[in-house]
């Protein structure tokens, strides 16, 4: 053999054998081999029988090749046109998500309910047929209902009226005929709209299952393929809940915004079905939603024992923002006041509304607060926020931290104490002031305030009142206030905030006001 022969005989071993190696690195460093990080957030009663929860947020990790996808109803049109249109908003999103998930080594089920007429001859569609049948202790039913026992008597919103938002509805025909178009369907992905998606899970070793689609109310729970079945099946769950929407109408109760309903529905879901995720766990960039969705996000957090203002604040979250507002309410933990589960739905607020009293956080938490103040943005404080993160008197214990300058440097004011219990509180308006957006639409005529007089005088210079308050024998005392802060943002305050406070519309028509003004103020 030639010298030559033999070089080139060693110069494609060598190729082969840097090929193998590049392929075996290749492989080792494949997205398919990465496990999901997938933020899992879920709602726990703050007390029994509280009806209010604590939502938070932890880690959980799954194997890609144990894990499916299920898109839920996607389908290319649908006898509501705002629904079929919010749909088409979405569907490219979603195949972005799903691309990138198969890209990973997930399992796809297509799963667009009455339209396999239209997918008979599909190899997906024959791969979910061949799928062998699995028998389960629970039968695989065509829907599931709403479960009275587990999730109680009835969802969050009422959709009796079919859930269409549209002006002049034409109701419950069948307006689909496949799966909305935008979705692309890969040579590996299976198609289905019955048990044979469980089926497949068991064939393939897949115990885990997020679920995307439409709609969350109605067959993102109810379909065989769906929650509240394979939560029951034994499966572990997740909803993607910004791949989502739902059938309800705003002028059905509970009188909120279409979006607002959606998310109750969510968290409806994570109270008594499985957890939620975002496509950002995914895709790693931001969440999707729907252009319609202007709302600006108020985060709400109550850890004071005396107003029980996580009642009243609960209460007027509900009746008063829903319609207007993304709202999250975070309450202090119910052994210990300081410590306030889910405070991370701060970092995606746009104002954050305080009625805190003497609590010590934990450093990080109260690190969370400061950064978003320290942001400029803005701040709503009522009653006992003015000494919201410090004790009296003394310092915080060992593991906590404090703000003492809270009141001057954020509220604005120098409380120092509050008058006895005594008679109502009278309210006018603070000189100039008359004209403040803050006070339009309020009948002071109808506005006491039912709870002690709080001393605060004298205001910081970047402070300007909005209301005084006086008592029989007492120099009176500003109770409601905006303070400019030295970091550009803007804090409305007001003392009021007593139970009976919130009994008045002329109070909570106050709040309100400070909620749409603040939000739409700039930073300065």
């Amino acid at each position: 053999m030639s010298r030559w022969r033999i070089f080139n005989c060693i110069h494609c071993v060598m190729a082969v054998v840097l090929a193998c190696t590049t392929n075996s690195v290749s492989r080792a460093q494949s997205p398919a081999d990465e496990p999901l990080t997938l933020q899992a957030r879920t709602r726990v009663e703050v007390a029994p029988d509280t009806d209010r929860w604590h939502s938070v947020v932890k880690p959980m990790t799954w194997t890609p090749s144990e894990t499916c996808i299920v898109v839920c109803d996607m389908w290319d049109d649908h006898w509501c046109k705002q629904s079929a249109a919010r749909v088409s908003e979405m569907a490219p999103k979603m195949n972005e998500v799903i691309n990138q998930a198969r890209a990973r080594g997930v399992f796809i089920i297509h799963c667009p309910s009455d339209t396999m007429d239209f997918y008979k001859d599909f190899p997906q569609r024959k791969l979910a047929q061949a799928a062998p049948v699995v028998e389960t202790k629970i039968p695989l039913e065509r829907w599931c209902y709403l479960d009275k026992t587990r999730e109680g008597e009835k969802l969050p919103i009422d959709d009796s009226d079919g859930g269409c938002d549209c002006d002049s509805p034409v109701k419950n025909y069948r307006a689909w005929s496949r799966q909305h178009p935008a979705i692309e369907i890969a040579e590996q992905d299976a198609i289905t709209d019955s048990g044979e998606a469980f089926y497949l899970m068991k064939q393939r070793g897949i115990q885990n299952v997020i679920v995307m689609g439409v709609h969350t109310n109605m067959c993102v729970l109810g379909r065989p393929f769906s929650i509240r079945q394979m939560v029951r099946q034994g499966q572990n769950v997740v909803l993607m809940r910004d791949m989502t929407d739902t059938m309800y109408n705003p002028a059905m109760a509970p009188f909120v915004s279409h979006f607002t309903g959606n998310d109750l529905i969510a968290q409806h879901i994570e109270q008594y079905w499985c957890p939620s995720i975002t496509s950002t766990d995914i895709t790693g960039t931001a969440p999707f939603r729907f252009a319609d969705d202007s709302r600006k996000h108020i985060v709400i957090v109550t850890s004071e024992p005396e107003y029980k203002t996580e009642v009243s604040l609960t209460q007027f979250a509900k009746e008063e923002l829903g319609k207007d507002f993304k709202v999250s309410l975070v309450y202090g933990d119910a052994q210990d006041g300081s410590i306030l589960p889910g405070l991370d739905v701060l970092k995606s607020a746009d104002l954050a509304l305080i009625s805190v009293r003497r609590r010590t956080l934990l450093p990080d938490q109260l690190k969370q607060i400061q950064e978003f103040i320290g942001s400029g943005k803005p701040l709503i404080g009522i009653r006992t926020a003015s000494h919201a993160f410090c004790l009296r008197d003394k310092p915080a214990p060992d593991g906590r931290a404090d703000w003492v300058e809270f009141d001057r440097d954020v509220i604005g004011g120098s409380y120092t104490n509050h008058h006895g219990e005594g008679p109502e509180t009278s309210i006018t308006v603070a000189s100039n002031s008359a004209e403040h957006p803050l006070l339009m639409g309020i009948n002071l005529a109808d506005l006491k305030g039912k709870g002690s007089l709080y001393k605060v005088s004298p205001l910081q210079p970047t402070a300007t009142p909005l209301l005084i308050g006086s008592i029989p024998d007492t120099a009176a005392e500003p109770v409601a206030w905006v303070n400019h802060r030295s970091d550009g943002g803007t804090t409305f305050y007001t003392s009021l905030g007593h139970v009976g406070d919130f009994e008045q519309p002329a109070f909570r028509r106050l709040l309100k006001n400070a909620c749409a003004w603040l939000v739409e103020r700039p930073a300065e």
